[in-house]
């Protein structure tokens, strides 16, 4: 899916302090920390050194030496991950790159475009030209080709240090065709030799199966044609797959609480709308029709149970990983995604969810997703409490990146 690019000049609220920005020895006193695997603390400290989490306590502890930043009234969590998504490295590249950051996003796997595209953007932010996520760089692989010559695809993103495919994308209705399991079957041998994730596009629960049996085991997208039946979620358990949500896919836009640039803001008038700001459901690609051929909206019902139902077939609660895929900007996207998650699953759920099944999902599980000792220090503090609702997660106030603080959003900072 394409994504919305933001103009290069557009004002943004961050305070960036580059005496903040260099600083990698760090407490964070006073804060909720969700840590991410499920426990909270209610009032605690994190020591950051050497942009690692060194310690993550209840209560105070000495931090002497290190820069603070008091947490007061704030909750501290893992910086959000997205397993998907599509990002520009075009004109606005620096103004996406920072409003994802400013959403709470500290890591984004690039889910589409060319490798080499990808690579600049990651280099880019990585060299300190602008401030940005993490972006974790796919290819693409094109299914229409030979077994061979996607062997070959395989060994040339290899060579340029790619670990993931972009999203390979299979026929959904009413399935995919032998040639594209043959092909997929040749990417995942390959894959596994050279040490490359294969994510493969499968929006039916025909398609999502098919796609497990052929090897893979990331999944781009909860089913959104069909219902997924209890049978085909055992299989995702089985396998150890995952699949990544966009789960808000059909869901309605009413009236988004976040603020957005005016170039994606919807008029409030109490009207659904699709994700691309026209009606809904009409705009729906591939939307069951009535007799009419109006469009009847299921796919945003099938998202829903979907989700719940795959996450209900392991106790593990690994099997769902967080994913945008979306075309607004990123707040608002931030936004309609959690809500609705939030009608299927609680806020502990969530967080997991958008942490350490996301690492999961991008191949970080250790060392991103929660906040615990050993782990980059990518952590967001967020005015508020996320335990409450997915509204509380939507105020994203400070961001540290591998320890350094990118983003700082108070209006009157507190770190000394």
């Amino acid at each position: 899916m394409r994504t919305f690019v933001v103009a290069a000049g557009i004002a943004v609220a961050a305070l960036i302090t580059p005496r903040l920005a260099s600083a990698q020895d760090v407490a964070i006193t006073n804060a909720r920390i969700i840590v991410g695997s499920g426990q909270v603390i209610d009032s605690g400290t994190i020591i950051v050194k050497g942009g690692k989490i060194v310690s993550v306590t209840s209560g105070s502890t000495p931090t002497q030496g290190l820069r603070t930043i008091d947490a007061k009234g704030m909750s501290a969590m893992p910086g959000f991950i997205d397993s998907h998504k599509h990002v520009s490295n075009g004109e606005g590249a620096a103004g996406q790159a920072r409003l994802l950051l400013e959403a709470g996003y500290t890591t984004v796997l690039a889910g589409g475009g060319q490798a080499d595209t990808n690579i600049a953007l990651r280099d880019r932010i990585e060299k300190g030209e602008f401030i940005g996520p993490r972006i974790i760089a796919s290819g693409q692989i094109n299914l229409r080709q030979t077994p061979a010559e996607a062997r070959a695809a395989v060994q040339a993103l290899a060579a340029k240090g790619i670990k993931h495919t972009g999203e390979i994308a299979l026929t959904p209705i009413p399935g995919p065709t032998q040639a594209e399991i043959e092909v997929l079957k040749a990417i995942v041998d390959e894959s596994k030799k050279v040490g490359i994730q294969v994510n493969v596009h499968a929006v039916s629960s025909p398609a999502m199966v098919a796609a497990i049996d052929a090897g893979v085991t990331r999944l781009v997208h909860i089913p959104n044609k069909d219902f997924t039946t209890y049978d085909q979620a055992e299989r995702v358990a089985q396998t150890g797959s995952i699949v990544a949500g966009a789960i808000a896919f059909g869901a309605p836009y009413i009236d988004s609480l976040s603020p957005a640039p005016a170039q994606v803001q919807w008029p409030k008038d109490n009207t659904t709308r699709f994700r691309d700001g026209k009606p809904w459901p009409e705009a729906i690609s591939g939307a069951n029709r009535d007799e009419k051929g109006r469009a009847l909206g299921t796919e945003g019902g099938y998202s829903l149970v979907n989700a719940r139902r795959i996450w209900d077939a392991d106790n593990t609660r690994q099997l769902i990983s967080y994913s945008t895929d979306q075309n607004a900007t990123d707040l608002v996207v931030l936004e309609h995604e959690l809500k609705s998650y939030g009608v299927m699953f609680s806020m502990a759920d969530i967080h997991r969810i958008i942490g350490p099944n996301a690492a999961r999902y991008v191949g970080m599980a250790d060392q991103i997703g929660t906040l615990e000792p050993g782990k980059l220090a990518d952590i967001i503090l967020i005015d508020g409490n996320p335990m409450l609702n997915v509204y509380e997660m939507l105020e994203t106030k400070v961001v540290l990146k591998e320890g350094k603080v990118v983003v700082d959003k108070r209006s009157t900072p507190s770190t000394r």
